[in-house]
């Protein structure tokens, strides 16, 4: 919900007599938490229900993080506007070890993406790679829990939640390959919606787009997926 207020008040910025509603709509990624995302097929388990509130005309405006995003959209669905990214690094948070040199043999690293997950195994075999369902406060639970030694997150979405604090170490690109579109969100509506298009349009970052649409592409040509 904070990348759609996120939205909203900088719609608002724009546009003062703006009238937003959110609406809240559960994805098929935070209804089968005991699922992990490759189980649920990967792509789309955080987007298909609100690309579905779109083409069924019960909203008018998606927000997703473009990581989360498939590469093809239903038509007549279009991505418009690609946000001003954030940091697009992964972080890693611990209660214990200031790094992942600094971990140990057989030490729990939770992360629900199977692309840390294979990255993160062949840095450190020597690692227990665990999967990890929910959302950031539910997964910084089940770390202070003792569930995990250590947890991968990407870095956007900490800081967002103003939980900077709790980074231990920035993972750099060199180390740990982001996926595909991580730091920028996408605003998803209707293709014919010209209107809302072009007054959404302020929001849209040149930059962050042209690199993003670079980086799908290139996914693309590998027969890609999300995470």
């Amino acid at each position: 919900m904070w990348q759609a207020r996120h939205v909203r008040d900088q719609l608002q910025t724009h546009y003062p007599a703006l009238a937003i509603e959110i609406i809240g709509i559960r994805t098929e990624a935070d209804k089968f938490l005991n699922l992990s995302l490759d189980q649920m097929g990967g792509k789309g388990a955080f987007v298909k229900e609100l690309e579905q509130a779109l083409l069924n005309d019960s909203a008018d405006l998606a927000v997703h993080s473009m990581k989360d995003v498939t590469l093809d959209l239903p038509l007549p669905l279009a991505l418009p506007v690609i946000m001003q990214r954030e940091d697009a690094r992964d972080v890693l948070i611990s209660n214990t070890y200031p790094g992942l040199e600094q971990l140990p043999a057989g030490a729990r690293v939770g992360t629900s993406s199977l692309r840390r997950q294979c990255q993160l195994r062949a840095l450190r075999p020597d690692l227990e790679i665990l999967d990890i369902r929910g959302n950031v406060g539910t997964r910084l639970k089940k770390l202070d829990a003792g569930k995990y030694d250590a947890l991968i997150l990407a870095a956007a979405g900490i800081k967002r939640l103003g939980l900077q604090d709790q980074i231990k170490q920035f993972l750099e690109t060199d180390v740990l390959l982001p996926a595909i579109g991580q730091g920028a969100l996408g605003l998803e509506t209707r293709s014919d919606d010209q209107a809302l298009i072009e007054m959404i349009s302020v929001l849209n970052d040149a930059v962050t787009q042209t690199c993003v649409t670079a980086e799908r592409s290139l996914n693309r040509k590998l027969n890609g997926g999300c995470h």
